[in-house]
């Protein structure tokens, strides 16, 4: 756990500046001044609890420590921030909301403010604020954090994943621009796969890019686990049509994949042994910053997901909510932060310190200037507006985030494409696990 003084802001100054942010008596004086403004006044003496993931980027990390000692300094609000893993976000905040105690914030994945509908401190006011000034929020960044009219979080950033390729490859293999609808992208894996220089994605347990390019395959054939009134339909031609693919796909895939977690094909890309994967901007990041990899960074691109055969988006990319439990003794200092944390001075800087790896849910963030600072980065701006919740077409909830922690699509492909299963068997095994959930 750390406490934030206006000290440390000054320290990190020369580290903060190289993000291009406001630092020192800049930003203290830009917070004073909102903080004197603003439609909410920490009370006297408050304290915040704040749990929030662990960063990726360390110039992410400088940036919000930044935000968060000035917005200290400038309101007296004492401020304790900790960060914990992924996994460690979601057990950790149900602890607090069961016991109603130990934090007042938390910041986590996916859609973490509707497992404690009756645990969270309404913020209507603060989504309202934010969006009237900036320009309204994306679809499902909405959805994420809406239950009816209440707001129960605030969508702070969408982690965008896309396609990460060498174009050098996909010259090779005779195409010009990557592919944009589903054959297409098969015909370019097959090619590349006969060339040995192979694509890759993840058929394991990664909680990132196992689920997110897979609900691409089950969605962008129409396909879903539940329906609008979130009854089961994962037993569906559309489902049996989505395996096929997928399957077809995998043929062309470098080995070891159906074991591969979230750093795999990170690890692989970068030894130059996988030409084609889905990730965060991370893999390009890493290569831009090792010296040795040059030719490397300059032969990486990005590209937006295929469309499948619904003809539109079907992407999963995993939104950072973040909710305010209603036991707070400090309600109004806490929804405070909040609004502070999205305000043009601290969030436009904060994407930049990200380097691309976050996106916007504000939609007047989509000029913001990390968008243009390398063409490369651009794909990423709108991860956000091209996604759909972690739901799919079914309702945002509890039963949505259990079947995608409990990997069940994931599971599914992965025991068709390896032949543990057939198609009936595959579908029926993960209609059995979510008739668990759904009932």
């Amino acid at each position: 756990m750390q406490d934030f003084t206006r000290r440390t802001l000054l320290q990190g100054g020369t580290a903060l500046a190289a993000t291009g942010m406001l630092t020192g008596p800049a930003l203290f004086d830009f917070a004073k001044a909102w903080a004197q403004s603003a439609p909410w006044k920490a009370e006297p003496g408050a304290k915040l609890t704040v749990m929030r993931w662990k960063r990726f980027v360390p110039a992410e990390d400088d940036a919000f420590n930044a935000m968060v000692a000035a917005f200290k300094a400038a309101t007296g609000t004492e401020m304790n921030v900790f960060s914990e893993s992924f996994e460690d976000v979601q057990p950790k905040a149900s602890v607090a909301a069961n016991t109603g105690s130990g934090l007042d914030l938390a910041w986590g994945l996916h859609t973490l403010p509707q497992l404690f509908p009756t645990k969270v401190l309404k913020m209507n006011d603060v989504a309202d604020y934010l969006g009237n000034k900036y320009g309204g929020w994306t679809d499902a960044a909405a959805k994420t954090c809406k239950l009816g009219n209440d707001w129960l979080g605030i969508p702070v950033a969408t982690n965008g994943g896309y396609m990460t390729y060498r174009k050098s490859a996909l010259d090779k293999a005779g195409f010009k621009e990557f592919p944009k609808d589903f054959p297409g992208f098969l015909e370019m894996c097959k090619a590349l796969k006969a060339n040995n220089t192979p694509a890759g994605f993840a058929l394991g347990h990664a909680s990132g890019d196992g689920n997110s390019w897979l609900h691409w395959v089950l969605w962008g054939h129409g396909a879903y686990t539940v329906d609008q009134n979130d009854k089961i339909i994962i037993n569906s031609p559309e489902t049996a049509k989505a395996l096929e693919y997928c399957k077809a796909l995998y043929e062309s895939f470098i080995p070891g994949t159906p074991s591969w977690n979230d750093s795999s094909n990170n690890k692989a890309f970068l030894a130059g042994e996988l030409y084609c994967t889905a990730n965060g901007i991370s893999i390009y990041v890493a290569a831009k910053t090792d010296a040795t990899k040059k030719e490397l960074t300059a032969d990486t691109y990005h590209a937006l997901w295929p469309v499948g055969p619904v003809g539109k988006p079907t992407e999963l990319q995993l939104a950072l909510p973040i909710l305010a439990f209603n036991f707070t003794k400090y309600p109004n200092a806490a929804k405070a932060f909040v609004a502070f944390m999205l305000e043009k001075e601290n969030y436009e800087k904060w994407l930049d310190g990200a380097q691309g790896y976050l996106t916007q849910t504000l939609n007047a963030y989509e000029t913001a200037p990390i968008w243009t600072a390398d063409p490369k980065n651009a794909v990423f701006s709108q991860a956000s507006k091209r996604t759909l919740p972690a739901s799919g077409i079914g309702t945002v909830g509890e039963k949505a985030a259990t079947a995608i922690a409990d990997f069940i699509v994931v599971d599914m492909f992965a025991n068709y494409c390896t032949g543990s299963k057939d198609a009936k068997g595959a579908m029926a095994e993960a209609e059995r696990q979510l008739k668990r959930i759904y009932r």
